[in-house]
């Protein structure tokens, strides 16, 4: 799908268990064996993807969410996360301009002291059953060792894939 402003993004829904929470959804993605923390800003976005609202129309909703004034360009920070993640049924064209904001950009777009609101999308992968009977730790646990790791490799204190 290449992005525009009238781009109707959709959630991806099946395969999917989503848990709502106070300030986060977590959402644990079955075909993957991937859990995703979703933050109230990432989350406010994609549960705003219905296939009918505009991304222009999310910025909107956000900007009253949020008491505050939120460019499109937030709205796609979060767009990109949750693609990335494969939390949106179809895959957004990453050659896109609307599509390439950066951090720095997302951050500008809304303003001095807001990184708070900035979506986040963090994922771990679940272990396996095999890896879970061992007592290891899966890709993307926190480590201070590779013999923790089931990949056995520990890299800045996160496990790695071998």
């Amino acid at each position: 799908m290449k992005p525009t402003p009238e781009t109707r993004p959709q959630a991806r829904t099946q395969g999917l268990v989503i848990e709502n929470l106070p300030g986060e959804t977590l959402v644990y993605d079955l075909d993957r064996d991937v859990a995703h923390c979703l933050n109230k800003t990432a989350a406010f976005v994609w549960q705003q993807c219905d296939g009918r609202t505009t991304t222009q129309q999310i910025a909107r909703s956000l900007s009253l969410e949020l008491h505050s004034d939120v460019d499109h360009k937030l709205v796609w920070f979060a767009l990109r996360q949750l693609d990335r993640h494969h939390l949106l049924e179809q895959h957004l064209d990453p050659q896109s301009g609307l599509f390439a904001v950066s951090r720095r950009e997302a951050l500008r777009a809304l303003g001095v002291g807001a990184a708070v609101t900035l979506p986040v999308v963090a994922s771990i992968l679940a272990p396996t059953p095999a890896q879970a009977a061992t007592g290891c730790k899966g890709t993307g646990a926190t480590c201070s060792s590779g013999i923790e790791c089931c990949s056995g490799v520990c890299s800045g204190g996160s496990c790695a894939p071998p």
